[in-house]
């Protein structure tokens, strides 16, 4: 299996209840929009013939019954997308944006573009 990268904080509850892979392809389909998460989701929403009524309830617990904005996380997804092998230029397809965007996205990491030498890293 490929090494994926470790998912941003404001991610990581929605790969916690669906795993890496659910969690790129949920949030393909609806990062960027809002959306709202039901304690008892019904069979007839987008969302739970994506990702199931089970997992639909756990995502609505996990981060809490609302109405909410979806992250893009276009930097982690184009970094998984490429731990599973795919061209630069498919992964740009699948983010509607640029190779060059996408080769920034690899080329930095999930680390700052900038890193002042005076600033103290928090970890």
């Amino acid at each position: 299996m490929t090494h994926l990268p470790p998912p941003p904080q404001h991610v990581a509850p929605f790969v916690r209840v669906l795993g890496t892979e659910g969690a790129v392809e949920f949030l393909l389909a609806f990062g960027g929009g809002e959306i709202y998460l039901a304690a008892m989701p019904k069979g007839r929403s987008r969302l739970v013939e994506l990702v199931g009524a089970e997992k639909a309830a756990a995502l609505a617990e996990a981060v809490g019954q609302m109405k909410l904005r979806v992250p893009t996380a276009k930097p982690w997804i184009a970094r998984c997308l490429r731990a599973q092998g795919l061209a630069v230029a498919e992964i740009a397809r699948r983010l509607h944006s640029t190779d060059v965007s996408v080769r920034r996205w690899l080329k930095e990491g999930g680390r700052p573009i900038v890193a002042d030498p005076r600033q103290m890293r928090l970890l």
